[in-house]
């Protein structure tokens, strides 16, 4: 692996060595709640900035997408020291609504800046973004359900027939809506 800046390696105890990312979230991940649940610890994280990206609210959807926008930034934190599995589980997680992809950002309270891995939404021309997505707002709304969701999610990545993340929120968030029990 080239470019050993992007993620130093450590060796642990065990004599293995595996590459540490740093992974930049600017919706749902940003709650320690739901970091809690998907990678059983909240890992350390600090405050950033991802210039030259906007974030937008989607249609039917309680979590935001990100996308590169000129002039844009979008504020959020780093997570620290994210290891090859806990990176894995983010992909499932994030699966395919969204790409994984490079981005320089910047920690606000020192201002330096390095690569980090964001997950940017795969449709670049999707009618179903408006607007701005409020973390705040998110708490208070969506958050206990979301990592209710979440639970249920890790619980399936457990199944050999793990259904993706998408299948998994529309049918937390849709129950009984388009399918009556059939008596």
């Amino acid at each position: 692996m080239s470019g050993g800046a992007m993620s130093s390696v450590v060796a642990n105890g065990g004599g293995q060595s595996h590459s540490l990312h740093k992974v930049f979230v600017y919706g749902s991940l940003m709650a320690e709640d739901v970091c809690r649940v998907l990678l059983n610890r909240v890992p350390l994280s600090s405050p950033a900035i991802l210039n030259g990206y906007d974030r937008y609210s989607i249609k039917g959807r309680v979590y935001p997408a990100i996308l590169p926008v000129e002039n844009k930034k979008v504020a959020g934190k780093v997570l620290l020291e994210i290891t090859d599995p806990e990176l894995h589980i983010l992909d499932e997680f994030e699966d395919v609504e969204y790409e994984r992809s490079s981005v320089e950002v910047s920690l606000m309270d020192s201002s330096e800046s390095f690569l980090a891995q964001a997950y940017v939404w795969s449709n670049k021309n999707d009618p179903n973004l408006y607007g701005d997505w409020n973390f705040e707002e998110w708490k208070q709304l969506h958050m206990k359900d979301f990592v209710e969701m979440t639970s249920g999610f890790m619980e399936g990545l457990e199944l050999p027939e793990a259904k993706p993340r998408v299948a998994t929120y529309e049918s937390f968030f849709q129950q009984d809506r388009e399918n009556p029990p059939v008596s």
